[in-house]
């Protein structure tokens, strides 16, 4: 398009994802606030339909390629980093939804008042403190937990850790023949025949470690379970392929499932990606990729600068410097205020201090006993 070029229009979605426009009256706003900016992309002006009409009509694949080489800029910045310790890397797997207007998304019905997209996410934990997306696919909200795993579940070397609703026997057992590493939360109702109990540690939460077979039938290649009560005295059974780590190291591997959940909080929260700008699937679709290409920028800044400073400063300082130079955003990043005293010290005994109002408000000091009134 000579008026808007795909590249024009990536720049400009990915720089509304993390500045939170939510609306493209808002769009024409910023882009009007935002002239240099603007000028930089290449736009001088553009209305809001040719851009609602643009995002729908994107190829996805195009910024699914665009996700895999950012990703790849990403992995040259953490290639040094192992994952958690005596346990390696994790790439935890699980899908989030997005709830869209029933009225203007006939077609993500899945049940009376409830029409999603999922999104099946792959997430990385690098380090305790490093975690991004490799790979998502879209679907709509029939697409089980499992089916979407199935294209996210793949021979490597880190360790998968699933919740119970992608527990399947069979493609459990085909996991197994693939030598994939996977801790996974078994469902209640499964059948577990023991083959052999393990000596579980003193002092610890595990309840149990054993060597098992899933199933009724007896037809699954053996895995180990281990069985471990939480801080709150709840009971979880996960089962695993690695047999060579200790079992409180296995519960440890299952307690940081609970990363991809702060992830998902964090990008909808963070990044505001509960507010769509599109309701047709392919609009959707391309949204989902802005929003993972927005993050891994945002964690990309963080390595490349190796700043202490949390994923929501960094964006905060994205959003605040997004009409300015890199150079006054990477100044304003490494700013340290000078402290000129110790900041307030606590006085013990200190007297209490009387309030002042003002002159304006109602202010009740003391709430009067209720008196029974009739209407007379």
């Amino acid at each position: 398009m000579k008026k808007l070029s795909v590249e024009q229009l990536v720049k400009l979605f990915i720089t509304a994802q993390l500045d939170h426009w939510e609306s493209y009256p808002e769009f024409e706003i910023k882009m009007r606030a935002y002239s240099d900016l603007m000028k930089e992309i290449g736009i001088e002006s553009i209305s809001s339909s040719q851009l609602s009409r643009r995002i729908n009509d994107l190829d996805t694949t195009i910024l699914q390629k665009l996700f895999f080489k950012v990703l790849h800029e990403l992995r040259f910045h953490t290639h040094h980093l192992s994952g958690l310790a005596n346990i390696g890397r994790l790439r935890i797997v699980d899908a989030t939804h997005i709830k869209l207007p029933a009225v203007l998304s006939e077609w993500a019905y899945v049940t009376k008042g409830w029409n999603v997209v999922k999104m099946h996410t792959r997430l990385v934990v690098a380090s305790p403190d490093v975690h991004y997306p490799d790979k998502i696919i879209p679907s709509n909200g029939k697409a089980s937990d499992h089916e979407g795993g199935e294209l996210l579940i793949e021979v490597s070397d880190a360790t998968y850790v699933m919740d119970r609703g992608y527990m399947d026997k069979i493609r459990m057992n085909q996991w197994i023949k693939d030598e994939i590493k996977f801790v996974i939360r078994l469902k209640s109702d499964i059948t577990i025949q023991v083959e052999e109990e393990f000596e579980v540690p003193e002092g610890k939460n595990i309840l149990r470690d054993a060597k098992v077979i899933l199933g009724a039938e007896r037809k699954m290649r053996p895995v180990r379970l281990v069985e471990y009560q939480d801080s709150k005295g709840k009971i979880y059974k996960v089962a695993t392929t690695r047999w060579d780590l200790l079992s409180t190291e296995i519960a440890e591997i299952y307690r940081n499932r609970w990363i991809v959940e702060l992830f998902f909080k964090w990008i909808k929260q963070s990044l505001r990606f509960v507010k769509v700008w599109s309701t047709k699937p392919q609009g959707i679709w391309n949204q989902m990729f802005i929003a993972m290409i927005a993050y891994i920028l945002t964690l990309t800044v963080k390595l490349k600068t190796h700043s202490e400073k949390s994923m929501l400063s960094i964006l905060k300082h994205i959003q605040a410097y997004l009409n300015r130079t890199w150079e006054e955003f990477i100044n304003a990043l490494e700013f340290k205020p000078k402290k000129t005293s110790r900041g307030r010290q606590k006085i013990p005994d200190r007297p209490k201090e009387q309030v002042n109002y003002g002159r304006v408000a109602l202010v009740i000091e003391k709430r009067k006993k209720q008196v029974k009134r009739t209407i007379k």
